[in-house]
């Protein structure tokens, strides 16, 4: 994210007041606008291979009270987003029901879902969405984990957090973020030999696969929608981005693995490497091609919806989380709020500040729970359909809202009623005052 940044405030200042440099610029950028669109669909392709894919009856059984506080967090950023544009941002401020779906698309999705959104916006005609998306998402890294941290120290003050307090002090002298060499660890494994083929060449052509079956599975949708769409401008799947189905793709194949690879041939290390190597280009020419103006001149209407978004997050800490989860709520629920204000990576930074030794059930519920989550929600099928919904219907999408409402109270019915036995309170460290 700094160097996007960098590279932004480089290319602003290059154009304003170097003569002559704009074809120079041109020439060198090329193509940066298009390359997040396409890295996007990497990152989502390999969420879930290389490694196994538990029966959804195991993951629902393991993470059914943290699936439904993620749920609810993930709803509520578009319930509080859409309520809030179209009640009074719409009316004072003219701006597009698609306005209300910054919070989530950049909190919940990151700057991976918002770069990947920017051609959707473009076709639904406001291409400013894109900007505005990622300036969204670099707020919610940004609050994740200043606003992340803070919540630690008043979980460690309060002894609402087991680990804490000793973590905080340890993590006093890190900074710098390179691993000493004695604790370094390895980026993959070879599960190939060299004089045979290249390992990573083998994973690159595994990812492919994914992305060519969600492509397939993205043409498939738009033919059986054109069949019975009798108005082409209600389509949706037309329009729908390659990258949630590429993920589809990346479950299909690794389910495929889990049937007949007897041999483990894919490493799941390596398709992080993979993913995070796509998601850093992604980040640093998403923020480096961001248009300032469109920021500036939607200045007001952004910031309140920013503060909306960030209260709604703190709230669900500090307020719903030790009413919902069933132990452990500020481990549990400080690794959503990293998660749901940036990227899943800032939610374990602040679950390994909470939970230094990782001796509560937070990291297991949480991982988990990413299985049923991320196909729908921070980037999934539902974030990729609401931009299209509310340009279809414009007119009046009060009914987009009430869905969200709908999905809030089918989640709550979901962790107080099936997952009623669950609910121990006091239970471990999560003590409630």
């Amino acid at each position: 994210m700094l160097a996007g940044l960098v590279g932004l405030i480089a290319l602003q200042i290059l154009r304003r007041h170097a003569p002559g440099a704009g074809p120079f610029l041109d020439a060198a950028t090329a193509g940066w606008t298009k390359l997040p669109g396409f890295l996007i669909n990497i990152v989502f392709a390999t969420l879930f291979l290389g490694t196994a894919i538990p029966s959804l009856r195991t993951v629902w059984r393991l993470s059914g009270p943290q699936l439904a506080y993620g749920q609810i967090v993930a709803w509520g950023q578009y319930a509080v987003g859409l309520g809030i544009t179209l009640a009074i941002l719409v009316k004072v401020f003219g701006i597009p029901p698609m306005f209300g779906a910054l919070i989530p698309v950049g909190f919940e999705g990151g700057h991976g879902t918002a770069a990947g959104l920017a051609q959707v916006f473009a076709d639904k005609g406001w291409p400013e969405g894109a900007d505005l998306a990622l300036a969204s998402a670099t707020i919610g890294v940004v609050a994740g984990v200043s606003i992340g941290m803070a919540l630690v120290n008043w979980a460690a003050r309060r002894n609402y957090s087991k680990g804490a307090a000793d973590e905080l002090k340890e993590t006093a002298t890190r900074g710098d973020g390179i691993v000493p060499k004695s604790e370094r660890k390895r980026a993959g494994l070879l599960t190939f030999s060299i004089d045979s083929v290249e390992t990573l060449s083998v994973h690159v052509g595994v990812v492919a696969l994914a992305i060519l079956i969600g492509y397939g599975l993205k043409l498939g949708l738009a033919g059986l929608e054109r069949l019975w769409l009798t108005n082409p401008d209600r389509a949706i799947l037309g329009s729908f981005p390659l990258f949630p189905l590429a993920m589809v793709g990346g479950v299909i194949v690794q389910k495929f693995f889990d049937r007949f690879d007897r041999k483990e041939i894919l490493d799941h290390d390596i398709m992080q490497r993979l993913q995070g190597l796509s998601l850093d280009f992604l980040i640093v020419a998403a923020l480096a091609t961001l248009k300032i103006e469109v920021i500036v001149s939607n200045l007001a209407p952004f910031l309140i919806l920013m503060l909306a978004g960030i209260a709604w997050n703190v709230f669900c800490v500090v307020f719903i989380a030790r009413r919902m989860l069933p132990d452990f709520w500020f481990e549990r629920s400080v690794a959503e709020f990293g998660q749901s204000t940036g990227v899943t990576a800032t939610g374990l930074l602040l679950l390994r500040v909470a939970d230094p030794d990782l001796e509560t059930t937070a990291v297991d519920a949480f991982g988990y729970k990413q299985l049923l989550h991320e196909p729908f929600m921070g980037g999934g099928l539902w974030t990729s359909t609401v931009v299209p919904l509310l340009y279809i219907y414009s007119d009046n999408p009060w009914p987009i809202w009430w869905i969200t409402i709908g999905a809030i109270a089918v989640w709550l019915f979901v962790r107080f009623v099936i997952f009623r036995k669950a609910w121990a309170p006091g239970a471990g460290a999560a003590a409630s005052p």
